[in-house]
């Protein structure tokens, strides 16, 4: 049998190196996470124009009517053809939105407003409120699920910790990866993408206690004294069933993303993101976690010898 445990420290090494090319991307100008209407306010127009406009065309013309502080970002349609642009200014008012629109229509030809969007300041903080109040409720909510489905356990408080630092972590690196990403592609965080966290969030914890309630099976039928073994014994013993549900995970999104469009495109995107890690991070960091928690090595994390 395979000693994957004996290599955690190289396995957090890599989680590692992945949270801090996420940081290093989110902290950067590149990779900051740009807020899309519904939590930085303003108007967000969806206009879709019979003739092929260029971006930068449709750029230059904004700037020429005084739009300067505007995002444009090209939708291309399922259908192909020349696709749709979604344009974020400041607030409009129903008479600024006609004069934009008949200005695009005098210089690009004729087009249709397929969606319109006011968002407040005072929403848009709201929204982020309870954004993150959502996230603290969700994780406190899987934090006393887990101490109390383990209270027979020793330490059933390790289990609870451990999983929702494993899924801290699965939060974090796909949040990274989504922002070096996004520096490219030129997304922005909108409902989709919280939604995504949320659903990460679930399905990370999943795998997490698939691989507990291994471990405590086999504490209870006693295969072995030694803790690192029976969380050895348990890990490889679900690698299979982890890697197959997040396979399923993964075609699902894929096609979602293929048939569906931009509309869930972060969606996808994160979750397709966190199937990945999350299986990692429940293979690889929480269960190891547990192993450190119980032989008292977290001072090798700093490059002290583990208490006797």
């Amino acid at each position: 049998m395979y000693d994957l445990v004996n290599k955690r420290f190289w396995l957090f090494l890599v989680s590692g190196i992945l949270i801090l090319a996420g940081i290093i991307s989110m902290v950067t100008p590149f990779g900051r996470l740009k807020l899309a209407t519904e939590f930085s306010s303003g108007t967000q127009l969806r206009v879709g124009f019979e003739q092929a406009v260029s971006q930068g065309d449709l750029e230059n013309e904004l700037a020429n009517l005084g739009y300067t502080d505007v995002v444009i970002r090209s939708e291309i349609t399922t259908g192909g053809g020349q696709g749709d642009y979604i344009i974020r200014t400041g607030v409009l008012t129903e008479e600024q939105k006609a004069e934009l629109i008949s200005a695009l229509t005098e210089k690009f030809g004729q087009n249709e407003v397929k969606s319109f969007r006011n968002v407040s300041p005072e929403v848009a903080t709201e929204t982020i409120r309870a954004t993150f109040l959502a996230v603290l409720v969700a994780a406190l909510g899987i934090l006393f699920y887990i101490v109390w489905a383990f209270r027979s356990m020793p330490h059933p408080f390790r289990y609870g910790t451990c999983a929702i630092v494993a899924l801290l972590h699965d939060v974090l690196v796909s949040v990274g990866i989504f922002s070096i990403l996004a520096g490219f592609m030129g997304w922005e965080v909108d409902m989709m993408f919280i939604v995504g966290i949320l659903t990460i969030i679930g399905f990370s914890c999943d795998n997490s206690v698939v691989i507990f309630d291994r471990i405590r099976e086999n504490l209870k039928n006693g295969i072995n004294p030694n803790f690192e073994y029976v969380v050895n014994d348990s890990v490889i013993g679900t690698i299979g069933r982890c890697v197959n549900t997040s396979m399923t995970v993964i075609i699902v999104m894929l096609a979602l993303g293929f048939f569906v469009g931009s509309t869930i495109q972060n969606l996808v995107v994160m979750m397709l993101i966190g199937a990945i890690i999350g299986t990692f991070d429940s293979i690889c960091v929480a269960p190891m976690l547990l192993v450190v928690w119980e032989k008292k090595e977290w001072g090798r994390f700093i490059g002290k010898k583990a208490a006797t």
